[in-house]
């Protein structure tokens, strides 16, 4: 195997970069702003940009470089090609981005995987999960996303789709429609969006009940911070959003029997008042056999990405 690689995590504000080694060392990391201009016409030229630019910089020649390992904010067939308009990039998507961005590198090998996918890997390979064959990764920030790794491999499925652990149905009496169209999508009530969203609904239902997120403009940050410091309608929310959560992961862990749960995201910096009484809920609703399965916070932050994008390349 060749001594570098590297990976990038395409967002929609800007595209997070880093130089490997293909052991899985990070030698450096770095950000260029995401054009998404004219249907992101410049993106894939912006990204062979960067990457020729470094190699440049460090005098690395291709036959140096293992390979490129991108990370897409949304499906991917074949490790290749993004089949659809990815939404929060401007209208950019129906890509082979192997073929085309591999061309303007020089035929450098370029594989592509879906965000929360890649980020799963690199927890996987170099994160809370090492050591794993199988594990699950949940992202809560603004939506719920996943990955699902077993033996090793993503499952990520005909579609694309797999992983899409933010859109399970958890409420299939809910009347409030999800950004993906269908109602009582997991997102709905774990993501921090979905939070917020739960905490007001509370907050109406029950108007004779003190809390001292009354009369705020509030996050989720906020909700665990007042539960955290004993506020009941805020801990009653952390207790609906962790029951819920629980019950889907539970669903996932019946599916697939995973090592471990890795929790990621803004969401999972709130700590012990989250995970706490996530895995007590997990229990109630796991099949025996999987009760004691870990649920852990991931370690690897804003970094995930750019390690699972590399895993992309190096495989086992």
């Amino acid at each position: 195997m060749k001594e570098y690689a590297f990976g990038i995590d395409l967002g929609g504000t800007t595209a997070k970069i880093g130089l490997f080694k293909t052991t899985g060392e990070l030698l450096e990391k770095w950000e260029v702003p995401t054009d998404i201009s004219n249907a992101g016409e410049h993106i894939l030229k912006n990204l062979a940009a960067a990457v020729q630019g470094k190699m440049q910089e460090k005098g690395l020649a291709a036959e140096q470089i293992e390979g490129v390992g991108v990370g897409v904010p949304g499906p991917v067939l074949d490790s290749r090609i993004v089949p659809i308009i990815c939404a929060n990039l401007g209208g950019w998507g129906k890509h082979n981005v192997a073929e085309e961005l591999g061309g303007m590198l020089s035929g450098i090998k370029v594989l592509v995987g879906n965000d929360a996918n890649v980020a799963a890997l690199g927890e996987i390979w170099m994160g809370a999960a090492k050591g794993c064959r199988s594990a699950v990764m949940v992202t809560l920030g603004t939506g719920v996303g996943g990955g699902v790794i077993v033996n090793g491999k993503v499952i990520d499925g005909t579609h694309g789709a797999g992983g899409e652990i933010g859109h399970i149905t958890v409420d299939r009496h809910e009347t409030a429609a999800c950004g993906c169209g269908k109602h009582g999508c997991l997102e709905q009530y774990s993501s921090a969006t979905g939070v917020v969203r739960c905490m007001k609904k509370l907050l109406d239902e029950n108007p004779d009940t003190p809390c001292t997120l009354r009369g705020t403009e509030f996050a989720a940050k906020d909700v665990f911070d007042a539960a955290r410091n004993g506020d009941a309608l805020a801990a009653r929310e952390v207790d609906e959003m962790t029951d819920t959560l629980g019950l889907a992961l539970a669903s996932i862990a019946a599916t697939t029997d995973p090592e471990m749960f890795m929790i990621g995201g803004g969401v999972s910096r709130a700590g012990e008042v989250l995970f706490a009484p996530l895995r007590e809920h997990f229990k109630v609703y796991a099949f025996k056999s999987c009760r004691e399965t870990p649920i852990v916070p991931a370690i690897l932050g804003n970094d995930a990405g750019i390690y699972g994008s590399v895993r992309l390349i190096v495989g086992e």
